[in-house]
């Protein structure tokens, strides 16, 4: 605001756009929510003034020459220290009623658009493009489960024998864990016995003269 009353002095200003950083880009879309999308940018900032007409442009050129312009005035006072606290806070403070109103708003917005989507798929719905491609949609051969109680508990039900053939699965391999292990251990044990049986006949054979 106090941009705009300090060049309209040039012309008239279209718009006041305040960044974070300067650079080209597209110009952003204005904010539609007073709730959701506000955004307070702090630390040095850069300002885009658009005048309506060119000439402006220059009589904004020209202000440089006519000494530095001043934001805060008597006559218009810009908040600063606990001002500008108290009006944050109170700027802070949300209405109910404002606040369900812009809810209700977008929600009814989100509804039109998904029935329009929805009535777009419908009708595209086994329709060829130029190039001969049918669109397949979510609505094809196996549409979402519908959300009943009798279809949450199929789910919980097909979940629950899953679950309990994979631990099934888990024992049975476990199961041939330890017999593996067994049969590994009483081979160890044998090649054992067989060396000190091999040991044994080989002290009987030795030559005792006495």
């Amino acid at each position: 605001d106090s941009l705009i009353r300090l060049f309209s002095r040039c012309g008239h200003v279209q718009s006041v756009d305040v960044c974070d950083k300067p650079g080209p880009g597209e110009k952003k879309d204005k904010l539609t929510s007073k709730f959701f999308e506000h955004k307070t940018l702090k630390g040095f900032q850069v300002a885009y003034v658009v005048f309506r007409k060119p000439a402006a442009l220059q009589a904004a050129k020209a202000l440089s020459q006519q000494g530095p312009l001043l934001i805060s005035t008597e006559s218009h006072p810009v908040k600063t220290g606990i001002s500008k606290w108290i009006a944050s806070y109170e700027a802070s403070i949300v209405d109910p009623k404002e606040l369900k109103a812009e809810v209700d708003a977008y929600m009814q917005d989100y509804d039109k658009k998904m029935a329009e989507e929805e009535a777009k798929a419908a009708k595209e719905e086994g329709v060829p493009d130029e190039e001969g491609w049918v669109k397949v949609t979510r609505k094809g051969r196996k549409p979402g489960l519908p959300r009943t109680e009798a279809a949450n508990l199929r789910v919980l039900e097909k979940e629950k024998q899953k679950r309990a053939r994979k631990e099934l699965l888990n024992f049975y391999a476990w199961q041939h864990r330890e017999t593996k292990r067994e049969h590994i251990a009483q081979l160890r044990k044998k090649f054992e016995e067989d060396k000190q049986r091999i040991a044994l006949m080989r002290a009987q054979r030795k030559f005792r003269p006495y």
